[in-house]
């Protein structure tokens, strides 16, 4: 019976998570144009699922920030969609493919992973556990996010996405080394503040589940 009731409750939590991400991803709150590229909130309920509920469940919510980046990059596209999604070109020079998924979900399924791990292991050694935890979770979360797309990126699609951009391929890796920096430590900050903020919050809410079993599991 307790078995039951706990599954019923991470059944509970875990829609809880999904249903923000789908709310973030269908609205200008998840995914904010910035010109040929989009900066993003949709990590945030990963990274907390991932401290609340442990790295399997953080990944599968991942998993679901990587869809919905391949539904919005096929039905809203812009000019580098074709790197999110591999139903999208708009010309034969700029066209997605099967590598195309690799970059819109591999990299969001490690964000819950490495997280949920990050979180696990300051748990076990920090003194101050929740709030040293749940920051730099947050921060090291959202920077797997921004290294591992624009990596995979420069990998897959590197001279199509330069052209695409208007941009030098020779140049393109200082380009990418620029957004990390300019765009991925100021949104990895955020994230780490309001990782705190929101997972604070959430713990008390989540209850047992929370921080206390988090440190248990990871012990």
């Amino acid at each position: 019976m307790n078995q039951k009731k706990t599954d019923v409750r991470l059944l509970a939590q875990m829609a809880l998570l999904v249903a923000l991400e789908l709310v973030l991803a269908f609205t200008q709150l998840g995914y904010i144009p910035l010109g040929f590229m989009n900066a993003t909130t949709m990590h945030i309920p990963v990274i907390l699922g991932a401290c609340l509920l442990g790295p399997k469940m953080g990944g599968v919510l991942g998993a679901v920030f990587g869809v919905t980046s391949v539904v919005r990059a096929t039905l809203t596209p812009n000019l580098t969609s074709f790197v999110f999604t591999p139903f999208y070109s708009f010309s034969p020079e700029f066209s997605g493919n099967w590598t195309s998924l690799i970059v819109a979900i591999v990299p969001r399924v490690l964000i819950g992973v490495i997280a949920g791990l990050v979180f696990q292991f300051i748990m076990r050694v920090s003194h101050d556990k929740q709030a040293v935890a749940l920051p730099v979770a947050g921060f090291i979360g959202s920077m797997v996010n921004t290294i591992g797309v624009m990596g995979l990126i420069y990998l897959l699609f590197g001279e199509q996405y330069a052209a695409a951009g208007g941009q030098s391929y020779d140049l393109l890796l200082k380009v990418i080394l620029g957004v990390v920096a300019m765009n991925g430590v100021p949104e990895a900050l955020i994230a780490a503040v309001l990782t705190l903020a929101v997972g604070k919050v959430l713990i008390g809410i989540f209850g047992r589940r929370g921080a206390k079993n988090a440190q248990q599991r990871a012990v």
